[in-house]
């Protein structure tokens, strides 16, 4: 049997129809596994359960460290992680690394900065300079790390140094996924009223009995300078 012009041009455009539904129908179902993958990305696992953190005032709080304990430490990553210095602020404000983990300062501003630490995690400095500097720094434990600007007091940054693999930051809604497995946490924000290296150790069973966690955070001015800091919690 053959088929006229008219019949074939009406099959190709059915088959090309099909095919593109075909098609459709693949990238939905790829979009979906991806939405899928990456919920909870940063800020824990999609196939835990959720905690969500506030302020004293019910305000979501981001940027709350939950670090979940562990009796095995994390093997040191050899993996340089960094800490940059843009229009006068550290890039990342928040940094989290494991213990022994090597950090490199770059300054990718057009002045010079001066980088130190006065905590008793890790106490350094890195002199004015431009530019990145020779060799990172080595973390080598655990615990929070204040850096500011000898130059620029306004500059203040933090690195969270940790024992375990699992470390998570809460997101804009204050909320963090914790792996299923995960027994007891400990907690940490910058801004929280308690000393700046002190963390909250606390089981998971009791923050998930509690509702929403509460983390008392300096009010009405948050500390914003690195002198005001260690003068509040460190005589200095």
């Amino acid at each position: 049997m053959t088929l006229s012009g008219h019949n074939l041009v009406r099959i190709t455009l059915c088959r090309l129809t099909q095919f593109r539904r075909a098609v459709s129908y693949f990238c939905v179902i790829l979009l979906w596994g991806f939405v899928s993958s990456s919920y909870g990305s940063g800020n824990g696992s999609g196939n835990g359960y959720p905690l969500q953190f506030v302020d004293q005032h019910g305000t979501p709080l981001a940027d709350v460290v939950v670090e979940v304990t562990s009796p095995l430490h994390v093997q040191p990553t050899t993996d340089i992680a960094i800490m940059d210095q843009v229009n006068k602020q550290f890039e990342p404000r928040l940094l989290t690394i494991a213990q022994g983990q090597f950090v490199s300062f770059p300054n990718s501003d057009d002045i010079r900065h001066h980088v130190y630490s006065f905590s008793q995690t890790k106490r350094f400095e890195l002199k004015l300079y431009s530019g990145t500097p020779n060799a990172p720094v080595r973390f080598e434990q655990p615990g929070v790390v204040v850096l500011g600007c000898n130059i620029h007091d306004s500059m203040v940054g933090y690195i969270y140094v940790s024992q375990s693999k699992e470390v998570f930051i809460s997101d804009v809604q204050g909320t963090v996924i914790l792996p299923n497995t995960s027994t007891q946490v400990a907690i940490w924000h910058a801004m929280q009223q308690q000393d700046i290296d002190k963390r909250r150790i606390v089981s998971v069973t009791e923050l998930q009995q509690s509702g929403p966690v509460t983390i008392n955070i300096q009010d009405p001015a948050p500390r914003n300078t690195f002198s005001e800091m260690f003068k509040e919690h460190h005589g200095h």
